[in-house]
Order: structure tokens, then sequence, then C-alpha cells
């Protein structure tokens, strides 16, 4: 059995939460956030605490009763203060900008890339090549993210391309010119 997934969870006063048909929805200062229930596992809440409970004693049972418990931890924390992630673009002449429903990059390609932002999901271009990605679903800023990043990943060799603030990229060397002589073999 899970012993961390039979603990109670501590609600904030600043979070509402609602059990309603298998889905709860939480709200908060930051946003409105809604979780489906697996059919094996109920929750109840009150004013201050919540409580996940299963069904059965199985171990598959105890796997989903904790990992219910974390999802709804990073849910509270999620309308609580939200999550972030910044992204910077390395390269000559490559920039962003946010236009209506948009994201459009200039990154190395003959046109711009043009990415729809998700709804639920800020982006805010801090200068033209830092960007930050924010929201209350902790799975969906990091998915945006990481599709942000999948249209020009950093290269090896030059560095250039769309990376997480703080990623450090294994440079390579490039091709070093030939001095001279091949050393062909004789024969």
């Amino acid at each position: 059995m899970s012993r961390l997934g039979k603990k109670p969870i501590p609600i904030p006063d600043k979070v509402k939460v609602e059990v309603k048909d298998r889905v709860i929805e939480f709200t908060g200062p930051a946003g409105k956030l809604s979780k489906r229930l697996h059919d094996r596992i109920s929750v109840t809440a009150d004013k201050s605490q919540m409580l996940i409970k299963t069904e059965g004693a199985t171990r598959e049972d105890s796997m989903m009763q904790g990992l219910t418990r974390g999802m709804i931890i990073i849910a509270i924390e999620g309308v609580v203060s939200g999550f972030k992630k910044d992204l910077e673009i390395h390269g000559l002449g490559y920039k962003a900008a946010v236009e209506g429903k948009n994201l459009v990059m200039q990154v190395g390609f003959s046109h711009p890339v043009q990415f729809v932002i998700p709804e639920g999901i800020k982006i805010v271009v801090e200068k033209a090549t830092m960007l930050s990605v924010s929201g209350v679903d902790k799975t969906l800023v990091g998915e945006t993210a990481a599709r942000i990043r999948q249209s020009k990943p950093p290269e090896p060799y030059q560095g250039t391309g769309i990376r997480y603030v703080g990623e450090h990229i294994i440079r390579k060397a490039g091709k070093t010119a030939a001095g001279g002589a091949t050393g062909a073999v004789k024969k």
C-alpha cells in the first residue's frame, strides 16, 4: 500500500476545490484547472484538506493513489503561483515576437516559423531573444516550451538555436583544415 498516498493533502486558504463526477476543479489566484480521476480512485475534500482513497488493495491501486496525490499537489501549486519556463534564442538575426495568438520566430529558415499558442498558455517575449512560457498546468507549460524548442533545437557546432535558460549545450569541434599532403601510400 502507498504510505504517501494515504496522507491528507492540505488545501491553502486561497484555493477552492470541488469534486464533481470524477473531475476535480481547482480555483486559485493564478487561474483555474481541472483534473480527471482514475476509475478506481475516489477523492473527498473539505475546506482544509483532501483525502485520496482506492477501491482495492492491489499494487496498481496503490500506484494510482500515489500518482493522484502527486498530480493534486502540482495542480494546487499551479493555481496558487503558476509555472514558468524560460527560453533563449541564439543566432545571428534570430528573433521572436507574439502576434495575436501566434508566436512568430525568425530562426534561420527562409520563412518565419508560426507557432500557435495553446489555450491556457501565456508567452511573453522579453527582448527579441528571450521567451517566457507560463501557465497553471505544469504539463502544458513544459510541453509548449519543448515544442517551441523543437522548432529549432540548438546545434552542437555553432550553438545556434532555441534552448532553455541555463541549458548547457556540449559543443563539438568543427573540421580542421588539412595542412598539405594527404599522405598517399606508395606501392
